[in-house]
């Protein structure tokens, strides 16, 4: 009875291990702002939140869970090809524990920016805050695991970033304070600083693989296009060089963090051209209208003003580019997180296979392989237990 019951626990032990065999990436860990917040927003005081209807309506389980879409995020696509978990949960949700927080986590917060000014205007939480989150997550993954494994995790688990449009368009753009303090280029030049402490807190804490996700043609999300409704509604070209300029400065922080962080995998996946590209071709990727979005009336809902009650809400929000006026439909997260994995992050995981977009976005072959094989595994080991006991 003894040594089956050793047996037993060392096939327990095998099956745990099956799915992180072929895995080179154990878990993704999130930082940043609505882009990424999968609802920690839901557990904080602010006005920024979207864990109500029509939000999530195409989440699996038709649930709003606080992203900001009409679904899933880029992240969880990009969890999910990187062979981890279809969704990452936020930290700050109750219902979660530090064995789902293991394979991923996220700590953003919508409303968020490098600038603490930013998470002001929406009583949201600051980047440094996500960072004390961070440290905290480390403590109970340590108990959880083990000082060796988790430190072994933590080095090798993909550390993405997306933040900034918030501090240029709810802070620097809307409030006199930074706007008369900097110029456009000092307040980039500032906002990069900050995310090069950011970078450097994170490798020592013990992170080696990190990306950060550069900013998008800001100019041409909904609201800013209803702003500037007297031209017809035509992206804010301003706003877009900003952003532009802002992702040049920021690869050259990144290059010199390159040379002087030993060990560190640090890219920047800048998907500014392939967004533009959408907005400028909506037909080659399926969509009908890249101006307006689904929620609404397309030109300001957001938030709260995108809810049930909203009239004119579209049918079908595939064939939108923006679920809300600020936020990206799942479609479009999807369209993203394939190219961003495609062309950056699957450096991170060096033999990773190529991925089939067809019936089900972003499915790992390698994954499902490895997947579809564990019940036979899981016969040949119990088999084998039974004829060494006979």
């Amino acid at each position: 009875m003894a040594s089956q019951a050793i047996l037993l626990l060392l096939l327990a032990h095998f099956i745990r291990q099956v799915p992180e065999i072929n895995a080179k990436i154990p878990a993704i860990i999130v930082f940043g702002d609505s882009t990424v917040d999968s609802g920690n927003n839901n557990e904080i005081s602010t006005v920024l939140k979207s864990n109500f209807e029509p939000y999530g309506r195409d989440f699996p389980g038709r649930k709003p869970t606080g992203r900001f879409s009409n679904g899933r995020l880029a992240t969880d696509f990009l969890s999910e090809a990187l062979g981890i978990k279809p969704a990452i949960p936020p930290y700050l949700d109750p219902a979660y524990d530090i064995s789902e927080f293991a394979t991923g986590v996220c700590f953003a917060s919508a409303g968020t920016g490098y600038d603490n000014a930013t998470s002001d205007v929406l009583s949201v939480i600051p980047l440094w805050k996500e960072l004390e989150y961070y440290k905290e997550y480390q403590g109970k993954l340590r108990k959880y695991l083990g000082n060796e494994k988790a430190n072994q995790l933590l080095s090798k688990a993909l550390h993405l970033i997306s933040i900034g449009t918030n501090d240029f368009l709810e802070n620097y753009y809307v409030s006199s304070n930074r706007s008369s303090e900097y110029s456009v280029g000092e307040y980039q030049n500032f906002l990069i600083g900050i995310a090069t402490d950011f970078i450097n807190h994170l490798y020592q804490l013990g992170a080696r693989k990190i990306s950060i996700i550069g900013l998008a043609p800001m100019g041409c999300v909904p609201l800013e296009r209803t702003t500037n409704i007297l031209f017809g509604r035509k992206c804010i070209e301003a706003y877009n060089n900003v952003a532009k300029d802002f992702n040049k400065k920021l690869q050259g922080s990144i290059m010199k963090l390159q040379k002087e962080l030993d060990g560190i995998q640090l890219v920047l996946a800048d998907a500014y051209d392939f967004v533009l590209e959408m907005i400028d071709n909506p037909n080659s990727f399926g969509f009908d209208d890249v101006e307006t979005a689904c929620c609404g009336t397309g030109y300001i809902e957001m938030s709260y003003m995108c809810n049930r009650g909203s009239l004119f809400t579209c049918s079908d929000a595939n064939k939108y580019m923006f679920w809300d006026s600020f936020h990206p439909t799942e479609k479009t997260n999807s369209i993203v997180a394939d190219y961003l994995f495609k062309n950056y992050l699957a450096q991170f995981k060096n033999d990773s296979p190529q991925f089939k977009n067809d019936s089900a976005p972003f499915k790992n072959d390698s994954f499902s392989l490895t997947m579809s094989y564990m019940p036979f595994c899981i016969f040949v080991v119990y088999t084998t237990i039974n004829r060494f006991l006979a």
